[in-house]
């Protein structure tokens, strides 16, 4: 009995030989991926390593011809190895060149340029207002039009205020503004940060232009239908999610369910296997059913547009069919290394991409993964439900270590959340995109479009519903620290489910005292960690700024009053940050502006503020934003220089911007605050270094400042004259993971020139500032301290 059951349990000989055959272009991803990161961050190299890979590969293909089997099948894949990891090298070699003329160009220091920009990427809406990536055709620094570059299409980053109309995939545009280089590694040289308008050249012709224009109309038919349903009709069928609230993206998010409004390999794998049906219903021969899938790939892709990550996308779904239809257990593992290793020789800086990795990570974890996982699931439950766990699990196992990179916390119930929302994900893809593809037709477009809503709002209705849920999110370690331990904890949770030989097996034992230890801890310090939270905070604290991530919140405090400046991006942190320093009301809340990292988490503080004062708005979002305050009693006032107060005994005054200041970065609000126990301090917003030098062309500025919040987080974009005037003694730096390169050293190295302190939320968590007796006191979450007085 013992031996049948074992015998049963182990793979057939043939199987066994299929899997170790088809893992074996694994090296070869691996090696491409190493390759592409390490000669992406010292590109340098690349020329000198393309020519060692060349010539190693070309030797021990040469040694493959002259020895005998097994030796020569390993020779030849580690000269295909060699070959692809050299392939790689030679890209990143041959693109040095016009990358390096770029990046060495003179734009950093507030320097105004102009640059013509083919969009390239999805113009989408972001923090600062609308970003999309670009190719630069031609760079004009200042008016010197005789000077202007050809740049043939060096990748860049473009960030603007407001979208122009015609601005979509495919245009050309003109932007005039400022610019910062960017770190090794990134597939952007520049990003350009617009001041003013965008001029559009040439809008998108051909099939990007008709894709653009039912992509509107889409969003068009499903403007009239209720929310939150409604936004997320497009972002199911085409990844548009330019619809979908604030509120209802952070419940996706905490649900784990926002991988449904961008379009992933299971919205291709449902369009080619469509088609693939289609064709063979109508009796179609299988060379033309896979010319129909392929076709309707194609389309699929042109429609939500043709950027990289789509294309990733779409080329994940093709190995996954490929691999069912190829009928090869386990094949399309086979077929993922070797797009792996194709993607990355088209585009090297894929390989430092964290949504290259998740794509990657989540297509492998389902070819791989999920079928063993519902072996060893179906132990304890139906084998359909087995199967209706598995696929989420396996997903959530293979990149949640890589998820809490950027968001350092767990959807406890996202799991469940993906089990009920996934009969709805594909019945809302199919009817969002009929609608959009019939959205020009009267009541059909409509008719449809109300139809895909019922899937929508179910969904909808899951993410707001486990959201509220209590502990529907804890927070776990952050970095690299955060990714090891979920691995660890995502392995034991892996080889406790997986069927054994032996329940009593050394690796289920280890499994489950592991799982048990981080249960405990997690247990422990929930509670004990929050009473030494308190217990550690300074009580003398004036000034604090809160981490919220790539965002600002600092608040001063004087005889009780409290102010807020900024309310950070999402209003879970802020509401964490407040609940921590004790702080329930505010007596005045500053938005300096409206961006998202600026205003996203107001939500927080309604019903908790007396008077606003805000800049200049740009748009009817921050209107809204504005009547949410009013509405639960506040007073809102637009800022404007000259404006003055108390907060119990310190005073405040605005020193920018003017009245007729238009609204943007460079309206942002500066307000000052001196005496009553708060040290002198200036908190610049988002000004770029043309609108600091405005802000201090005439303002009565302080010979020197205690603290400085520096402006726009650290970017390159400062004006030197204006911190050597302000003489900072600290420099707050709010900042939180991102991909502007935030801080940018340029202004670090400033900073610290001029004998400031340095803090920052991203590595030091919460900051304090106060004055004693003894003088300036800091104080962070993981280095307090004390700045010595002057002299």
């Amino acid at each position: 009995m013992t031996t049948v059951g074992a015998r049963e349990r182990t793979p057939p000989l043939s199987l066994r030989r299929l899997r170790s055959r088809d893992a074996r272009m694994v090296p070869v991803a691996a090696s491409a991926w190493l390759t592409a990161v390490l000669l992406t961050l010292s590109p340098e190299v690349a020329g000198a390593a393309a020519l060692v890979g060349w010539v190693a590969a070309v030797l021990l293909l040469g040694v493959a011809a002259r020895v005998r089997q097994p030796t020569r099948t390993w020779c030849a894949l580690g000269s295909v190895t060699l070959a692809v990891a050299a392939a790689v090298a030679t890209h990143v070699a041959l693109a040095l060149p016009a990358r390096d003329a770029l990046a060495r160009t003179e734009v950093d220091g507030g320097r105004v340029l102009t640059a013509q920009v083919r969009a390239v990427g999805k113009i989408e809406p972001s923090a600062d207002g609308w970003r999309f990536d670009g190719v630069l055709d031609r760079l004009q620094r200042g008016n010197d039009r005789e000077g202007a570059e050809e740049f043939g299409g060096v990748p860049v980053v473009v960030r603007l205020s407001a979208r122009p109309d015609g601005l979509d995939l495919g245009a050309v545009v003109s932007v005039t503004g400022t610019a910062w280089v960017t770190d090794p590694g990134q597939r952007a040289v520049l990003v350009i940060d617009a001041n003013g308008a965008v001029r559009v050249d040439a809008e998108a012709a051909g099939p990007l232009a008709a894709a653009s224009a039912l992509r509107r109309g889409l969003v068009a038919v499903s403007s009239g239908l209720p929310p939150p349903g409604a936004g997320l009709i497009a972002g199911l069928a085409v990844g548009d999610t330019s619809a979908v609230s604030p509120e209802l993206d952070a419940a996706m998010k905490a649900s784990s369910l926002s991988h449904l409004t961008a379009v992933s390999g299971a919205n291709c794998a449902l369009i080619v296997a469509g088609a693939f049906g289609f064709a063979a219903l109508c009796r179609a021969r299988r060379g033309v059913r896979v010319a129909a899938g392929l076709v309707a790939l194609a389309s699929f892709v042109v429609l939500v547009s043709p950027e990289p990550s789509v294309v990733r996308a779409a080329a994940m779904a093709a190995i996954a069919m490929l691999g069912i239809l190829l009928g090869r257990p386990g094949g399309g593992l086979s077929l993922l290394a070797t797009a792996v290793a194709v993607l990355l020789v088209s585009d090297p800086w894929l390989g430092l991409s964290l949504g290259f990795a998740l794509s990657s990570a989540a297509t492998g974890a389902l070819l791989v993964g999920a079928g063993p996982l519902a072996d060893g699931l179906a132990r304890w439950m139906p084998r359909p439900l087995a199967l209706g766990v598995s696929v989420p699990l396996a997903a959530q196992l293979a990149c949640g270590p890589l998820i809490v990179l950027i968001a350092p916390q767990l959807s406890v119930y996202g799991v469940v959340a993906n089990m009920l929302a996934a009969p709805a994900a594909p019945l809302g893809t199919v009817l969002g995109l009929a609608a959009c593809l019939f959205a020009g037709i009267p009541l059909l477009g409509s008719g449809l479009a109300a139809l895909a809503w019922l899937p929508a709002t179910w969904i909808s209705g899951i993410a707001t519903t486990f959201a509220d849920l209590p502990g529907s999110v804890i927070a776990w370690p952050e970095g690299v620290g955060g990714l090891v331990a979920l691995s660890i904890v995502g392995g034991a949770v892996a080889a406790l489910v997986l069927p054994t030989r032996s329940i009593r097996s050394p690796v289920r034992i280890g499994a489950a005292w592991t799982l048990a230890a981080a249960i405990g801890v997690g247990l422990a310090l929930g509670p004990v960690t929050d009473v030494f939270d308190r217990t550690g905070l300074p009580h003398a604290w004036t000034i604090a700024a809160c981490d919220v991530g790539q965002g600002d919140a600092v608040l001063v405090r004087s005889a009780g009053a409290v102010a807020l400046i900024d309310t950070g991006p999402d209003p879970a942190p802020l509401a964490r940050c407040l609940d921590r320093l004790g702080v329930g009301h505010l007596d005045l809340l500053v938005l300096t502006h409206f961006d998202l990292d600026h205003r996203g988490g107001v939500a927080a503080v309604q019903g908790r503020v007396d008077l606003v004062l805000h800049g200049p708005l740009t748009g009817p979002e921050d209107g809204r934003a504005l009547g949410g305050l009013t509405s639960a009693g506040a007073t809102t006032t637009q800022a404007a220089r000259g404006m003055s107060g108390s907060l119990g005994d310190t005073h405040w005054r605005v020193l920018w911007p003017r009245p007729d200041t238009p609204g943007g970065n460079d309206a942002s609000v500066v307000v000052e605050f001196r005496g009553g126990g708060v040290p002198a301090s200036l908190f610049l917003g988002d000004l770029s270094a043309a609108g600091q030098q405005a802000m201090a062309a005439d303002a009565a500025l302080l010979s020197a400042y205690d603290v400085v919040k520096v402006a726009h987080h650290g970017s390159a974009d400062q004006d030197p004259a204006l911190y050597a005037r302000l003489h900072p003694r600290v420099a707050f730096v709010t900042v939180g993971e991102n991909t502007y390169g935030h801080p940018r050293a340029k202004t670090l190295d400033l900073l610290a020139g001029l004998g400031a302190r340095i803090l920052r939320t991203d590595q030091e968590g919460l900051l304090a500032a106060w004055a004693d007796s003894d003088g300036l006191r800091v104080w962070s979450e993981r280095a307090p301290g004390r700045v010595p007085p002057d002299g």
